[in-house]
């Protein structure tokens, strides 16, 4: 990935993860870019085919494209940045994430993304006024 590129993704995300909305000043760690289809089911290294993502979001999501929704046990596949529009698929309940749709459920579910301490901190930012993903 060129420096160019990652600076385009960065850009785009506006210092938040993809998936979770939790902010960039947030986390100690680096935010990694996503190959949202993993090279590995042929995922190139392009503009459209990667998300800026937290490190929770990002080691949840591994290389998967799908997982079961646990409302229907249907395969579904999961939210794609690109393609999607996020508030179609997401809603937020305080600092808890709800599912709209089978995409919504199933990315929630798989990325762990109400995880007690990911809802912990999201918390803690909204008492701060510092939650922009809202």
């Amino acid at each position: 990935m060129t420096p160019t590129l990652e600076r385009r993704v960065r850009r785009r995300a506006r210092g938040r993860c993809e998936y979770c909305r939790l902010p960039r000043f947030a986390s100690e760690f680096t935010f990694p870019i996503d190959h949202i289809i993993a090279r590995q089911h042929g995922g190139a290294t392009e503009a459209d085919n990667l998300a800026q993502s937290c490190p929770h979001c990002n080691a949840h999501k591994g290389p998967n494209i799908a997982g079961l929704d646990p409302s229907t046990g249907e395969f579904t596949r999961l939210y794609h940045p690109r393609i999607h529009r996020w508030r179609e698929h997401f809603a937020w309940t305080g600092a808890v994430l709800k599912g709209r749709t089978p995409i919504g459920r199933t990315t929630i579910e798989v990325l762990a993304i109400n995880d007690p301490d990911m809802v912990a901190a999201r918390e803690a930012l909204i008492e701060e006024g510092r939650f922009p993903g809202r």
